[in-house]
């Protein structure tokens, strides 16, 4: 698969030379289909093409900074990053000075297992077990389990650990988004492949960035708008899933 990533790097990049690059982060916790990640660095992937064309579009050079989720708050707070996309603000522990856009992408955290699972549990009447997870994540929906020491974290540093590490065996569940399970399974025989058996969590998920006197940051977000109304971004999320934002959710709303 070609990335838009490459191509929009090239594209102006001497008439951008001179400006301030916008510091986008990127979460090392991440799999494909949102980043690939190679010697510390994006190569592909949803998040870092949409994030390249918005900068290219504001007229600044993009400027990745690949962080835990544990740095992700305070390097915001503290200036060292500009912009953060695919977060929710539930998720943002410091109410700093910052602008959000409009929502922008619709996540669904998923309980998963092998084909030799049930086809559907309920994650509250699991006996007491591990269960895969990312480092630095929370679970909500889960969290009440981990509390009460029914269910335990086996926290791997990103996805598609998570996912290795159940197709080998390490936990009977784990915790993956949708995007992640289908890449995953693409590239699996169906007789290796995971499925879901629980649906954790739905929801909106937006970018926001600093308010700050040296970030375009209304030009950012009226960007945003017009990347996403346009279509570009549903775009760019089915040349890696094969489906649009806008079919997935109506094909996974519940029936009335």
């Amino acid at each position: 698969m070609r990335s838009a990533m490459g191509a929009l790097l090239l594209l102006g990049t001497s008439c951008l030379a001179e400006e301030p690059p916008l510091r986008f982060a990127i979460t090392d916790g991440w799999a494909m289909p949102m980043v690939q990640i190679e010697r510390g660095r994006p190569t592909q992937g949803i998040i870092p093409d949409i994030m390249t064309s918005l900068a290219t579009r504001v007229g600044r050079p993009a400027q990745f900074h690949v962080l835990s989720r544990a740095r992700l708050d305070g390097a915001m707070e503290h200036g060292e990053i500009d912009m953060r996309c695919y977060v929710s603000p539930d998720w943002v522990k410091n109410n700093g000075d910052y602008l959000w856009s409009i929502p922008l992408f619709f996540q669904r955290d998923l309980l998963v297992a092998p084909t030799s699972a049930p086809a559907a549990v309920t994650p509250a009447t699991l006996p007491e077990q591990a269960i895969g997870t990312v480092l630095g994540y929370s679970y909500p929906t889960l969290q009440p389990l981990f509390d009460a020491d029914q269910l335990h974290r086996d926290d791997a540093r990103s996805q598609e650990q998570v996912l290795a590490k159940l197709l080998a065996g390490r936990y009977r569940y784990g915790v993956t988004n949708q995007w992640a399970l289908d890449w995953f399974n693409q590239r699996h025989a169906t007789d290796r492949q995971l499925h879901e058996v629980a649906v954790l969590q739905e929801q909106q998920l937006s970018c926001y960035v600093r308010n700050d006197a040296d970030i375009p940051a209304q030009r950012i977000l009226r960007t945003l708008l017009n990347m996403k109304t346009s279509g570009e971004i549903d775009a760019i999320i089915q040349l890696y899933t094969g489906r649009s934002e806008a079919s997935r959710a109506r094909s996974e709303a519940p029936s009335p």
